[in-house]
């Protein structure tokens, strides 16, 4: 509540809190007020306009800036592109990849940070899968004990998105900066929640519609200057490839800024939504959201620990943890307690583990409050009761 002068404030910028508790921001966020009336009256204006009228673009250089902020970048080292597969396969196929070349990866990573590298094999690229013996415990010594003379480049999640569990990003940069070795990191269930800084980053890549709090198919895709040369666009038009006065060229000249990997016409409707929620995140203070994410999600694992639940999230104060807390009680059967949220109209996720298990994953925001984290454990104690 400290956020909002009134549980009325709260309500009138998160719609959703009328219709019932919403706990899956590391699923497909619901939009904040603020970004439904940024895309609603760019929609309208474009009724008698055409999309790029006006001060758009001066918006998207806005956008560009508030995007750097939040990671520690420059604006020249940002392009507006989503989804977060649209950056990551950006990086894979831009690199000049040499036969030996290794990509090593977390093989029980999300799907959309596996894929592009395991696919280099095609190219003569030897792809190593990471192990760890809990989901998502990776760590700076065993990424070091990993490499290899022919390690070309690493690829991990900020954050593993079943476990919740956060990677030392700083760390194990400084430790593959040390080897000549590139990083590239998907940072979709950090951005917008806990924080993240690109010093020792080579690429990132995060889609808005989690944490961001923004929609779908636009998100940040970073390029640190020093490696244009090195990951060159994959994706040509008119817009990253000079075309002066529209006129095709003899020769393609990428634009100098990380503009260079945007083709064409930007998601401008999805963009101005996007903006719309990290200003509002911004003007409420990253480390203050921070904060909040922790302590609702600490406060649920208090109640669901209290009712005999086991996790597969950290526990609580591990540096390491996130908004997100895996769950589940040894009594219940996983399915049917995702279907008594549903009934109760909290909404949260049910995922597995490669081997079958079935775990209620919790993702709350800055916005809930510590009387929905009761409401969401007043769930499990029901069925326990029932």
């Amino acid at each position: 509540m400290r956020f909002f002068e009134s549980e009325g404030a709260r309500r009138e910028e998160f719609p959703v809190c009328e219709q019932g508790v919403f706990l899956a921001h590391a699923a497909v966020t619901v939009l904040p007020r603020c970004a439904a009336r940024a895309i609603q009256v760019h929609a309208e204006a474009s009724c008698t306009r055409h999309q790029e009228f006006g001060d758009v673009l001066r918006k998207v250089s806005e956008s560009r800036s508030l995007c750097a902020r939040l990671i520690g970048a420059r604006a020249s080292e940002i392009a507006l592109l989503g989804p977060t597969s649209l950056g990551l396969s950006l990086f894979a196929n831009g690199l000049d990849w040499h036969p030996g070349d290794e990509v090593l990866f977390y093989g029980d990573d999300y799907p959309a940070n596996v894929y592009p590298w395991a696919a280099l094999a095609d190219r003569g690229v030897v792809p190593k899968r990471l192990r760890t013996e809990v989901p998502g415990g990776i760590t700076p010594e065993a990424v070091e004990a990993a490499l290899t003379p022919r390690t070309r480049l690493v690829a991990l999640a900020s954050c593993h998105f079943l476990s919740g569990r956060r990677i030392d990003v700083d760390a194990i940069g400084r430790l593959l900066r040390a080897r000549g070795i590139l990083f590239a990191v998907d940072a979709i269930q950090s951005l917008g929640a806990t924080s993240l800084d690109v010093a020792h980053v080579d690429f990132l890549s995060a889609d808005a519609h989690k944490w961001m709090l923004g929609p779908l198919a636009i998100g940040i895709v970073y390029v640190a200057e020093r490696n244009f040369p090195l990951c060159r666009p994959t994706l040509l038009g008119a817009w990253n490839v000079k075309s002066p006065d529209f006129i095709a060229q003899e020769s393609i000249v990428f634009e100098e800024t990380a503009r260079r990997y945007e083709p064409g016409v930007l998601n401008i409707t999805g963009l101005l939504g996007m903006k719309a929620s990290l200003e509002m995140l911004e003007g409420f203070g990253p480390a203050a959201v921070e904060r909040a994410v922790l302590e609702n999600r600490d406060h649920l694992e208090e109640r669901l620990a209290a009712l005999g639940c086991e996790f597969l999230s950290p526990r609580a104060p591990d540096p390491l943890r996130s908004g997100i807390l895996t769950a589940r009680h040894p009594r219940l059967d996983s399915r049917r307690l995702f279907e008594a949220f549903e009934k109760a109209r909290i909404t949260v996720s049910l995922r597995s583990t490669r081997s079958g298990e079935r775990w209620i994953r919790f993702s709350p925001h800055f916005y809930n409050t510590p009387e929905e984290m009761n409401l969401a454990a007043g769930v499990v104690a029901s069925e326990l009761n029932g």
